[in-house]
């Protein structure tokens, strides 16, 4: 297709095609869209119609995509991706007057050790700003970028989509949080021998720690798992239960004045915190913007720095 040509395609009908692509489901794709399952499934049968392709086939509930249309967006999505860095480059963004909504995702851990600073702040900066945020771990990042349902992620990444972009935020320390305090930390025995809490999303009763304690031929006794960190403070109050978990998250449990937090009583190795978003929204300035006050209160260089998935 040669440049006038361009003049007879619908743009909207390429946003419905990467979506289906996305959900494989007609009924999603609306939601998604805000529009409704006729006017989807007239999209898809002008798009049929474009390329000489049937696109997709129902199986069962779910569309799914022929060779036609699988070879269709590896160029689609890079253009479309180009063609939303060009708009944004046509509008400014003024945090103090904004009433936009911005969806993040962060990891349990950031989002109560690194997310109520940064809030304080931009309630101050941008305080007609709307900001929606997702748990996310480093599984679930790339689908809910991909998807729109988040623009930034903040957690520990792997296995990241190639239009992906990531910046690394800080290292993080792993620490041990206990509820009674004592003038000298946990010795390696005592940590193996306390009875643990562990925070897992996916309700395992093994983590982090126990790997690194298996490459010393050592291991320790989980008798509760959790599915977030905010529930620690209650659980460990009182016992002799303890926990780990990355060290911005221990300084702010510690910061509340039930729990004692200290170093771990063996070498681990390092973990990592990076920020991640798409090539499409890289240049938008309101999300700049907001990639900026991330790093500034989430970095261990930033404004918090200066303060004192499978997890630990």
């Amino acid at each position: 297709m040669n440049r006038n040509e361009l003049r007879k395609a619908d743009i909207n009908l390429m946003v419905v095609f990467e979506t289906l692509m996305l959900e494989r489901n007609v009924t999603r794709v609306a939601e998604k869209l805000f529009l409704g399952q006729p006017t989807i499934s007239s999209a898809l049968n002008r798009l049929r119609a474009m390329f000489n392709d049937p696109l997709f086939i129902r199986v069962g509930h779910r569309m799914e995509p022929t060779a036609r249309a699988e070879e269709l967006i590896q160029h689609l999505s890079p253009a479309l991706d180009a063609l939303s860095s060009a708009l944004s480059l046509t509008h400014h963004f003024d945090p103090a007057s904004s009433n936009m909504t911005f969806r993040i995702g962060l990891s349990d851990d950031v989002e109560f050790g690194l997310l109520p600073p940064l809030l304080r702040a931009l309630r101050q900066e941008a305080p007609q700003v709307v900001f929606v945020v997702q748990h996310v771990d480093y599984w679930r990042i790339p689908d809910l970028l991909a998807s729109g349902d988040i623009t930034v992620g903040i957690s520990q990444t792997r296995g990241l989509p190639a239009n992906a972009k990531r910046k690394l935020l800080r290292h993080i320390q792993p620490c041990i949080l206990r509820a009674d305090a004592s003038a000298t930390p946990l010795t390696l025995d005592e940590y193996c021998s306390r009875p643990h809490v562990l925070v897992s999303h996916t309700a395992n009763v093994s983590g982090f720690a126990d790997e690194w304690l298996a490459e010393i031929g050592r291991k320790r006794q989980v008798v509760l798992s959790v599915p977030q960190y905010s529930a620690l403070p209650a659980l460990l109050a009182g016992t002799d239960l303890i926990a780990s978990l990355p060290d911005y998250t221990a300084t702010a449990m510690a910061a509340l004045g039930q729990l004692f937090k200290e170093p771990f009583p063996f070498k681990t190795p390092t973990l990592d915190l990076s920020m991640v978003w798409l090539s499409h929204v890289d240049t938008d300035p309101a999300e700049r913007w907001l990639r900026a006050r991330l790093e500034a209160f989430m970095s261990e260089h930033g404004v918090s720095g200066i303060q004192s998935d499978k997890l630990l």
